[in-house]
């Protein structure tokens, strides 16, 4: 296979433009039972609690598949594992147009999807800034990370207006049919590694070594690696605020925020519109966390993410859903709502190795996606029996506020493990 370029440049910039696509429909569908949470209430008569366990066991899975997943791109390749990954997602969420109990949501929603989408999402980052980038790491990173306000930014509002117009059934086809229509796209136009387009990485220079292809068993590799970083007490630390991460973010913001300003008396519209909003601000702020990330110590960036977001959580509850009171909350929260990843992915890389460190990496996301799945699944809980959110916000926000300072704590036991 010759040389291919992009409009006369390297082809990781192509690389780059396809995967922040994917990354974004991704993160469209895993905020999609966030728009629907309503409808699906008023279509079955299904309790909030119900339809946020559904949700929250996509998300765990989310989490949970990620480390097999960048195990699974180093043994069989990236492009086989994504569109293996997208297809799961189509033919399972357009199955869930025939669901009449929530069994059925929870499989399609939560088991199947989930897998799927877990296959795309920070991992899949990881992987390929590793694979097609020597400069720039923590730029396209966080590039990466902004995909998922991204996601949000153009699905929310529209598949809430067309919920809200139409019905759940067409936004569920809607997702359904963007997703396998990113299949052909990827088999065509994504190279497997850099070299089989005689490329090197963006940044290397022509004596860049090529790296070894794996055949290693994958669940092999992965528990291989979490074998390893736990006995490490940076991986805790990664771990520990990447779970309050999970938490303060897609757990409860993306889960329940909509149905949250609906309690409120805000349509569902409106509310779309404010998370996109969000959407728009942590796409700046998340790409200028990978910019940041580049030039500052990561450690001390976490403690500003995640202390502005605590005292911004804690703000909402407080701010009588006013015109100006939302729009405050969501430039502030907006501006770092995964802002974390690229110096959570930094820090990790540059502790665990390049090999190992996407995989660490993995299962640091499968933290993130626990914590998520516990808030979707206790905000839910907390609004069934007790009519309202206010706690699940203000516990959220000082969570995080421990986490700033928890952030500090890593690496000061300096040492590197960049061989495991």
């Amino acid at each position: 296979m010759g040389k291919r370029r992009f409009f006369g440049r390297h082809y990781a910039l192509a690389v780059t433009a396809l995967i922040f696509c994917a990354l974004l429909a991704a993160a469209g569908l895993r905020s999609t039972p966030g728009v629907l949470m309503v409808p699906w209430e008023q279509a079955f008569g299904w309790t909030r609690s119900s339809i946020s366990f559904a949700a929250a066991t996509g998300i765990l899975l989310f989490g949970i598949t990620g480390p097999f997943a960048a195990a699974a791109m180093q043994r069989f390749g990236i492009r086989d594992t994504m569109i293996t990954a997208l297809a799961m997602m189509s033919l399972s969420t357009a199955a869930s147009l025939f669901m009449t109990q929530t069994w059925q949501l929870v499989v399609t929603w939560g088991l199947v999807s989930g897998i799927g989408s877990g296959c795309i999402t920070n991992v899949l980052s990881a992987t390929i800034v590793n694979r097609w980038f020597v400069t720039n790491r923590g730029l396209v990173m966080g590039l990466f990370a902004a995909s998922t306000s991204t996601g949000t930014l153009i699905f929310i509002p529209v598949l809430a207006m067309l919920a809200e117009a139409e019905g759940w059934q067409p936004v569920v086809a809607t997702v359904a049919i963007v997703m396998a229509l990113l299949i052909p796209v990827i088999f065509f136009f994504l190279p497997e590694w850099p070299q089989d387009i005689d490329e090197q990485p963006f940044g290397a220079g022509e004596n860049h070594p090529v790296p070894p292809r794996e055949k290693t068993n994958p669940i092999r590799t992965a528990f291989s690696a979490l074998g390893e970083g736990v006995r490490h007490r940076d991986f805790w630390l990664l771990a520990g605020t990447f779970f309050v991460c999970g938490f303060t973010t897609n757990g409860l913001i993306g889960t329940h925020m909509i149905a949250f300003c609906a309690d409120n008396g805000m349509a569902v519209t409106a509310a779309g519109g404010l998370l996109a909003i969000m959407g728009f601000f942590d796409l700046v702020g998340t790409t200028g966390s990978g910019w940041l990330t580049d030039r500052y110590d990561p450690r001390k960036l976490l403690f500003y993410y995640y202390g502005l977001r605590g005292l911004s959580l804690i703000f909402l509850p407080f701010a009588d859903f006013s015109f100006y009171g939302l729009s405050l909350f969501a430039v502030i929260y907006g501006l770092d709502w995964i802002a974390t990843v690229p110096p959570t992915v930094a820090i990790a890389t540059r502790t665990f190795g390049p090999k190992r460190g996407p995989i660490l990496f993995g299962w640091i996301s499968a933290s993130h996606q626990i914590g998520a799945a516990s808030a979707a699944y206790l905000a839910g809980i907390s609004r069934t029996y007790f009519g309202t959110y206010l706690d699940a916000f203000v516990l959220a926000g000082i969570a995080a506020v421990v986490a700033a300072f928890a952030s500090l704590a890593i690496g000061s036991r300096q040492r590197r493990y960049a061989n495991i």
